[in-house]
């Protein structure tokens, strides 16, 4: 998936609070939580969301507990702006502890920080532990999510005495495509966005097919065109295996928990490769970093030296899937079937709940159709087509996916009538070119040169490229004209 945890490589930390109002405040003496490599402390809160927005007779006045973090911490009360993060398709911890350049803006303007978990994720559960029955998911939309996000900050506004307070939507990946909906749908309440590593166009079924693994493949040839050669002859190499039924070989060669029997396993742990290197570079960060999955730093240039150095392809595929799916060099052995789950997003969904829901979103309204070819990419022939995804959702879920539907009700491509967007993206992001690379609009493309996915919304840090010091300076100069008017 784009952006959803691999595994909760966030630390679990317990609520502090359950408050049947949104804004109701912490008892005395209760401490609130840090962020990691920050002094702001966000209080964890509990809100009663409306469970149906849109249908007034099917789930009459209940709600569910919509977890939300917040700090005034920076706040000039009844002036300063809203900053809200809109949660996408994970724990809304993970994407706090990620999300340091909105909690630095928040110091400079004074700002009021929200974090809003995403209904159907992390703890936000409508139905709690039956939320992923088919009969159930249902009120899984992206439009019954901008629902939330706009309830929770009509009451936070309210409870904070914020109602003066400009709003500014921050979000990374499709957090990013949520914030630039939630400036769209709701301008009334949201005074501009930040998007970062927003595939927009792309999901809403406006590009190629083929674009996202190519440019994987481009992001190993930038740092040596030798690198998807190894991977393209490891591959081969792993082919010819499997036509032999050479099962025990194969096992030996990848180190595997269990050797494949079936070319149904063979293609899966294509797949489960594959996915090694899309993570590889979205994540391809200057430095070490722990957000979906643990990595060293520039983790794209670290794999192709292992390729590079490898004693033949296969044992080069090997190691660089090792890095990705055993960093910490203890696991004796990989385990495909545990670690890779094949999904209607063929860019990965990851484990546990949370891929449920984005499996659903994606078998729903999110048109991920993402295919390699072994020509325009370093990967197996692995067609994803629109009646493969169907198919498959019609067996998992019981849906027909609504192709256009992104494009109709979200605008796709054609967001010439809205204004005060970022839409930021970096070259090394594989979602990259499925955004938007120049201003259109009213809004502000900004490119980060050397950047992975949403890099400019992390933390600063003294490995980052001059690129991205450059687009932070220009994304806070705009948030300050923006929120001038």
């Amino acid at each position: 998936m784009m952006a959803a945890m691999l595994t909760t490589t966030t630390t679990m930390i317990l609520p502090l609070l359950l408050c049947a109002l949104s804004a109701c405040a912490l008892p005395a003496g209760t401490a609130a939580l840090p962020l990691p490599g920050s002094s702001v402390q966000l209080q964890v809160r509990y809100f009663d969301q409306i469970l149906d927005h849109f249908n007034f007779n099917s789930q009459g006045d209940k709600t569910y507990k919509q977890r939300y973090l917040v700090s005034d911490q920076y706040w000039e009360k009844g002036v300063g702006p809203i900053f809200f993060y809109t949660g996408n398709e994970g724990d809304i911890w993970a994407f706090a502890n990620n999300t340091g350049f909105m909690i630095e803006l928040a110091q400079e303007f004074k700002a009021l920080i929200v974090f809003a978990e995403h209904r159907y994720y992390g703890e936000s559960l409508p139905f709690g532990k039956d939320s992923f029955r088919l009969d159930t998911i249902g009120l899984l939309t992206i439009e019954q999510a901008l629902a939330d996000f706009a309830v929770l900050l009509d009451s936070i506004k309210q409870n904070f005495g914020a109602q003066k307070s400009k709003v500014v939507s921050f979000g990374g990946s499709y957090g990013g495509m949520l914030s630039a909906y939630f400036r769209m749908h709701y301008p009334h309440l949201v005074d501009a966005a930040l998007a970062a590593s927003a595939p927009i166009p792309f999901v809403s079924g406006q590009g190629d097919p083929l674009q996202f693994f190519r440019d994987v493949t481009a992001d190993f040839e930038k740092y040596n065109p030798k690198c998807p050669d190894i991977v393209r002859a490891g591959f081969i190499e792993l082919k010819k295996l499997a036509d032999k039924q050479e099962w025990a070989q194969i096992a030996q060669r990848m180190r595997l928990c269990q050797a494949p029997s079936s070319a149904a396993d063979v293609r899966h742990m294509y797949g489960w490769a594959r996915n090694t290197f899309t993570y590889l570079a979205m994540l391809d960060y200057p430095y070490a970093a722990s957000f979906m999955g643990s990595l060293p730093a520039n983790p794209v240039n670290v794999a192709c030296d292992l390729l590079l150095n490898s004693k033949d392809p296969l044992d080069g595929l090997m190691q660089a899937v090792a890095l990705f799916y055993n960093t910490s060099g203890t696991a004796k052995c990989l385990d495909p079937a545990a670690e890779f789950i094949e999904c209607a997003d063929p860019t990965g969904c990851g484990l546990g709940p949370d891929s449920l829901a984005w499996d659903y979103q994606a078998c729903t309204e999110i048109n991920l159709l993402c295919s390699t070819n072994n020509v325009s990419d370093m990967f197996p022939a692995l067609p994803y087509t629109a009646a493969a995804r169907r198919e498959y959702c019609a067996k998992r879920w019981g849906v027909v996916p609504r192709e256009t539907w992104l494009a109709t009700q979200y605008w796709g491509k054609d967001v010439n009538s809205s204004s005060n967007i970022i839409f930021s993206n970096g070259n090394l992001d594989p979602w990259g070119n499925g955004g938007f690379q120049h201003d259109v609009g009213g809004n502000v493309a900004v490119k980060v040169i050397g950047g992975a996915h949403h890099l400019d919304l992390r933390y600063s840090n003294p490995a980052d490229p001059e690129s991205v010091v450059t687009a932070r300076k220009l994304e806070s100069a705009l948030l300050h004209t923006w929120l001038a008017v």
